[in-house]
């Protein structure tokens, strides 16, 4: 499964559960999007707290798979291609210089 794919996996998700609706609970704005990504994210933290791996391998995974469907979700309603904005950044950081330690 590409990207796109994904992309519309997790829309027929979100439409299945009514959260694109006007009266929805969990209006998917942008704004609302991109702070349950930054709290996914930081879900992934609370794996490392006062530790080098994480204790439970699948609750990690599980946290990285809601922070991919949060920016796979921001980047649609944005509309933003992900696939070509990833491509674009590593061309972009290909040019820059590293720190050499």
């Amino acid at each position: 499964m590409d990207i796109k794919e994904l992309t519309e996996e997790m829309h027929r998700f979100v439409r299945s559960k009514g959260w694109y609706a006007a009266d929805s609970k969990r209006p998917q704005t942008p704004r609302n999007l991109a702070i349950s990504l930054a709290v996914e994210a930081a879900e992934i933290l609370e794996h490392f707290q006062f530790r080098e791996t994480a204790k439970d391998r699948q609750e990690l995974a599980d946290e990285l798979a809601d922070v991919g469907l949060y920016l796979l979700q921001l980047a649609s309603v944005t509309e933003i291609d992900l696939e070509k904005a990833i491509l674009d950044k590593i061309e972009i950081n290909k040019t820059r210089e590293w720190d050499q330690e």
